[in-house]
C-alpha cells in the first residue's frame, strides 16, 4: 500500500482518481478547495483517509507550518490534479493557479521527498497539427490560449524540480466510454448544449479538424495505472487519449442524427464573420463558442505508444457511437432536452 496525496480531489478527474486508488488499497489524502466532498464519477462518496482544505495558489498551500510538514512527510507520491480549466480567465489568473500553484505543490513534494505525478493536458502541444508524440519537446510559444500556456509552464517547473516525476496529458475529458456518464457538466458541455439546441448554428471549423475527446474512465484509470507502475513511469510523459479522435464533420452529423437536436453548420474559419450573426447568437458565440474555437479548427494526432507499452491500457475510439452515448446520458439527466420538449 502506498500513501498518496491527491490535489484537486473534489474535481471530476481527481475524485475518480481517488476512487480508483482507494479501491486498489492505497491510503489516500485529499487536498480540496471550496468543495470538501470527494466523489467518484458515479456520485458515490470515496473513503479517503483525510480531506484537507487548502489553496494551491498560496505559499505552503495556505496551510499552517505543522500541517504542511506533516503532509510532506506522510506521503510517498503526490498526484497533482488541481487546476482551473476555464477558458475565460486572464493570464494572471491562469498563472496563479496552474503555474504558481504547481510550484507550490512541487515545494510540498520536495519537503518530503515524494514523487510527483503531474496532470497536464495533451494540448500543451500548442496549435500544431499532425502526429504529436509523448516525448516531443514543449513549444515555447504558439499556444491557443492562456490555459495551454499556463499548463506548459507548469510542466517546465515539474521537469526542473529535481523530483522523481511523471506527467499525464489527458485529451478533452468527457463521460465514461460505455455509459456516457459524467458527474458534472462543465467546460465544453456548455458549448455542446448550445449547439445541440440550435442556439449556436454556425461553427467555424477546419475541413480536417478533429476533437481529442477521451472518456473519464480512461483518464482516471490511466493516472491510477501510472501511480501503480511508478518505478517504471518516472521520468516519462504520457498521453491519455482515445485510440482515434472524433472528426468535426462526424461531430456535427452525430448531433443532428439524434431526434430533436440540431446539427451545426460548419463554416470555413477564413469566411466566418461573427458580426453578421443575429444579436443573440453573436453574444452566445462571443461568450461560449469563441472560447473553444481553436479546438474546432485543429487536427493534432496524439500518439500514446509509451503509455500503452507501460500499462497495456488502450481506450476505444471517440467515434459517433461514443458521441451518441454521451448525448443519451445528457438527455436522460435532463441536461439536453428530449425531442418533444425541444419541438415545443
Amino acid at each position: 500500500m502506498s500513501r498518496i496525496l491527491v490535489t484537486g480531489a473534489a474535481g471530476l478527474i481527481g475524485g475518480e482518481v481517488c476512487a480508483r486508488l482507494v479501491a486498489a488499497g492505497h491510503r489516500v489524502t485529499a487536498l480540496v478547495h471550496r468543495n470538501p466532498e470527494v466523489r467518484a464519477n458515479d456520485g458515490s462518496p470515496v473513503a479517503i483517509a483525510e480531506a484537507v482544505p487548502c489553496d494551491i495558489r498560496q505559499e505552503r498551500l495556505g496551510l499552517d507550518a505543522a500541517t504542511f510538514e506533516r503532509l510532506a512527510q506522510d506521503h510517498d507520491l503526490v498526484i497533482h490534479c488541481a487546476a482551473t480549466i476555464r477558458f475565460d480567465l486572464t493570464d494572471a489568473e491562469y498563472e496563479a493557479t496552474n503555474t504558481r500553484g504547481t510550484a507550490n505543490v512541487i515545494a510540498l513534494a520536495q519537503a518530503g521527498g515524494a514523487g510527483l505525478l503531474h496532470v497536464s493536458t495533451a494540448y500543451v502541444c500548442g496549435t500544431r497539427d499532425g502526429v504529436i508524440r509523448e516525448d516531443d519537446p514543449l513549444p515555447e510559444s504558439g499556444f491557443a490560449n492562456g490555459y495551454e500556456a499556463s499548463k506548459a509552464a507548469g510542466e517546465r517547473l515539474v521537469r526542473a524540480s529535481g523530483l522523481d516525476w511523471a506527467i499525464a496529458r489527458p485529451g478533452i475529458t468527457l463521460g465514461e466510454y460505455q455509459s456516457g456518464r459524467v458527474r458534472q457538466f462543465d467546460a465544453l458541455y456548455m458549448a455542446f448544449r448550445l449547439i445541440a439546441e440550435g442556439r449556436i448554428r454556425l461553427v467555424p471549423a477546419g475541413a480536417d479538424a478533429t476533437l481529442a475527446f477521451v472518456p473519464i474512465d480512461h483518464v482516471a484509470g490511466g493516472i491510477a495505472a501510472l501511480a501503480e507502475h511508478w518505478d517504471e513511469a518516472r521520468g516519462g510523459t504520457y498521453h491519455l487519449v482515445a485510440s482515434d479522435p472524433l472528426a468535426m464533420a462526424d461531430f456535427a452529423r452525430g448531433i443532428g442524427s439524434v431526434d430533436g437536436l440540431r446539427s451545426p453548420t460548419l463554416v470555413d474559419p477564413a469566411r466566418f464573420d461573427a458580426s453578421a450573426l443575429p444579436p443573440l447568437e453573436r453574444r452566445l458565440h462571443g461568450r461560449v463558442s469563441a472560447l473553444y474555437a481553436s479546438y474546432f479548427q485543429r487536427d493534432p494526432r496524439f500518439d500514446d505508444s509509451r503509455f500503452r507499452a507501460l500499462t497495456g491500457i488502450e481506450s476505444g475510439p471517440a467515434d459517433e457511437d461514443y458521441l451518441r452515448r454521451l448525448i443519451d446520458f445528457c438527455t436522460e439527466e435532463g441536461f439536453l432536452p428530449a425531442a418533444g420538449v425541444l419541438a415545443r
